[in-house]
């Protein structure tokens, strides 16, 4: 096939060996490439077999077919294991010039394991791999942590402290949620970097180039203004205004303080790598730097905590950034310690949440995440979490498409690989069988890889995304059917861990009202009922 080397990496960092795997035709067809793939690959190399920080755990770095390509939005990678925040599969997707370096290496995917005597750095060059020692970088935030000619992906103090919720940095954007920056601390890996010249050819050079033309001229149309002009922050008056901002650790559904959080100074706009959306708006922070926010990270720091101090925000996001911390994660334990009073902490303390962040990067208490500090003080209802990890800004209270979404994402609580808030915010019914739709569409999306903001230009995102990878890789998936395969490995690889559909449920402070328990129970068995007996 063309769009694929047709093998990936398998690094043990123990015996400090390095050897190519091959990958049949019919595996890259059936899982294609990103979340598909690195699961696959994750659960072969015995993910689901061994706890998340033990050095038999694999971490997988999956491309796609598209990488390398002229399509928009198509430098992406994923990162793939068993979180060590939830006990279940954790996939993680970043976009960044590290994607390409890592395709032009020579390979699909890169699959470490193994736990390396000392701090290590991981180089692969062209093929061949080579081990340096990163003792020097300890403590270093990702972004110190690149090397001349090459691209690189590091964690940062709270991945080297195994904290549960540490990021996977590369090119000031992350691999977020999960933890999957304490799986590569456990293995003593600070940094992997990633350079090549090998290139894949595709099935239509010139159709490629004419579609990603087209693309192109898409991603500047209406279905991306917002993000491209406006940025995901302006969620916040809106959500406010629909009583949906969840605030002070999601007891109130708004924020007195919403006002005083907007018209933050824009600095600049910029796009992630092979993109021409242009969605990243730079915030200048009271010192005059700039630092990247979105929406979920303005909550998680901001009425999540009570603050609505835009400068400290700002300011804390950045520290976040250096550390090596999940802004969703640290917010929502934080809320959590601060209702428990936990540590001294209170809403709207702002040194108390810098205090906390730095803790987290030291391994302190609030490191393990907010479902293992509500238990650990005897008070488990108030830790907003889905299966360990915490949920994200929007208040299921009003939103029951989204409500079922968090209960059974795979992943924990989780807005990116379901995004059934669509059915929410518009004028379709509620309906399991369309929440598994999306759910599949995200999957597919995801294992391509393309941006989730490109996927309003799609008038019928399963023809032509197939079109895609058939103009690139010479056959046409069935997009509807791989993204359901997709979801259905995810789900087996979770029993594995030792997932029940108990496990598939949410706080009772979400609960009430229109979802009740009873109704989400219900809804949880039509939905599995739905999602198997769909084969």
């Amino acid at each position: 096939m063309r769009g694929y080397h047709g093998r990936y990496l398998r690094i043990d960092l123990s015996a400090r060996r390095a050897e190519e795997v091959a990958l049949a035709d019919a595996t890259l067809q059936q899982w294609i490439g990103g979340v598909g793939l690195g699961t696959w690959i994750c659960r072969e190399e015995g993910g689901a077999r061994c706890d998340a920080l033990s050095p038999r755990a694999p971490l997988v770095f999956a491309l796609s077919p598209l990488v390398g390509t002229p399509l928009t939005t198509s430098a992406k990678f994923a990162v793939v294991a068993r979180s060590p925040l939830t006990g279940f599969l954790s996939d993680a997707i970043s976009s960044s010039h590290f994607a390409i370096a890592a395709k032009r290496a020579g390979y699909d995917a890169i699959a470490v394991a193994g736990r390396a005597e000392g701090w290590t750095r991981v180089v692969v060059d062209d093929g061949a791999v080579r081990f340096e020692d990163a003792e020097g970088a300890w403590g270093r935030a990702a972004a110190e942590c690149g090397i001349d000619g090459h691209r690189t992906a590091a964690i940062g103090p709270a991945g080297e402290a195994l904290c549960l919720f540490a990021t996977i940095s590369n090119d000031g954007r992350h691999a977020g949620r999960g933890g999957l920056g304490a799986v590569m601390g456990s293995k003593r890996l600070k940094a992997i970097s990633v350079r090549g010249t090998k290139q894949v050819a595709v099935a239509d050079p010139r159709g490629v180039v004419e579609e990603a033309r087209r693309l192109s001229a898409l991603s500047f149309g209406p279905a991306t203004a917002k993000y491209r002009e406006l940025g995901t922050v302006a969620n916040l008056l809106a959500f406010n205004r629909l009583n949906m901002l969840p605030t002070r650790n999601f007891a109130e559904g708004s924020f007195g303080g919403a006002e005083a959080l907007d018209g933050m100074k824009r600095k600049a706009r910029e796009s992630c790598a092979a993109c021409t959306i242009g969605c990243e708006h730079i915030f200048e922070m009271p010192s005059g730097e700039g630092v990247r926010l979105e929406y979920e990270t303005l909550f998680a720091l901001g009425p999540g905590l009570g603050i609505d101090d835009r400068g400290f925000v700002l300011s804390a996001a950045a520290l976040c950034d250096r550390l090596g911390i999940d802004t969703i994660s640290a917010g929502g334990t934080i809320a959590c310690a601060m209702e428990a009073g936990f540590g001294g902490l209170r809403f709207g303390d702002t040194a108390g949440v810098l205090r906390a962040l730095e803790s987290m990067a030291e391994g302190g208490p609030l490191s393990r995440g907010s479902k293992r500090l509500a238990e650990s003080i005897g008070r488990p209802e108030i830790a907003m979490h889905v299966k360990g990890l915490e949920i994200p800004g929007y208040d299921a209270r009003r939103l029951p498409a989204m409500a079922l979404g968090f209960a059974v994402g795979t992943r924990g609580a989780d807005h990116n690989r379901s995004s059934a808030y669509e059915l929410d915010f518009s004028t379709e019914a509620f309906d399991v069988g369309r929440i598994i739709e999306i759910e599949n569409r995200a999957a597919a999306m995801d294992s391509l890889i393309l941006c989730k903001f490109l996927r309003g230009v799609f008038a019928d995102f399963g023809r032509e995304g197939a079109r895609l990878v058939e103009l690139v890789a010479g056959f046409s998936p069935d997009l509807a059917a791989a993204g359901s395969a997709i979801c259905r490995l995810r789900r087996r690889f979770n029993a594995e861990c030792g997932w029940t559909p108990a496990d598939d449920t949410l706080p009772g402070r979400l609960l009430g009202g229109a979802m009740t328990r009873e109704r989400l129970t219900a809804l949880v068995a039509q939905y599995h009922a739905v999602r198997h007996g769909a084969g």
